[in-house]
């Protein structure tokens, strides 16, 4: 299977699992499935193919379990259940994400402030980019960490912020030239 047929299969099962959640806050990408698929496969396209298709077994033995990944996320999110895995390449990950997107808020401050915000904080009503990524992480697999480890741990070693490429791709998948185009018209 080529990397495009795991995004896919990937993006179908999450799809199915997202469309079924109950959340508390509103979630505007429910009502927009393309958006949802764009801003997914921006993510995934910077992953490598063991990852990919480990996440992808990840959510199949999910569907096998009757265990919805998404509504587990959102879960955590409003702060409902409890942790769902402490395996601390979870803290690994999010400070080496929170480092890039730092770098992409002073670089692209137009793009980013257009997202969420990077912490949490009393006076949004927002979920932090913080959070978001911590409870999303939290419903992978431990060999889905180690793999997405080694990803951003390749790209730490090109000198390369993984989440500038992952926006880099979402823009153009929006109908952005660039990234800097999409900057200068937020």
């Amino acid at each position: 299977m080529d990397k495009q047929e795991h995004i896919n299969q990937i993006l179908d099962r999450e799809i199915e699992m997202f469309m079924a959640v109950k959340t508390y806050q509103y979630a505007a990408c429910r009502d927009d499935p393309d958006s949802f698929r764009t801003m997914r496969t921006a993510q995934f396209s910077v992953w490598s193919q063991e990852t990919l298709a480990r996440y992808s077994l990840d959510l199949k033995i999910a569907a096998q379990q009757n265990r919805n990944l998404m509504t587990l996320k959102y879960a955590r999110m409003d702060n409902l259940i409890p942790p769902l895995n402490n395996n601390p390449l979870i803290d690994n990950i999010v400070d080496i994400l929170i480092t890039w997107q730092k770098e992409m808020t002073d670089k692209y401050p137009n793009l980013i402030k257009r997202g969420r915000p990077l912490e949490d904080d009393d006076t949004s009503p927002t979920t932090s980019f913080t959070t978001y990524m911590r409870c999303e992480l939290e419903t992978y697999s431990d060999q889905t960490l180690a793999n997405l480890l080694e990803d951003i741990r390749g790209f730490r070693e090109r000198c390369e912020n993984m989440t500038e490429k992952i926006y880099e791709f979402m823009v153009k998948g929006l109908g952005y030239r660039s990234i800097e185009e999409a900057d200068k018209r937020a």
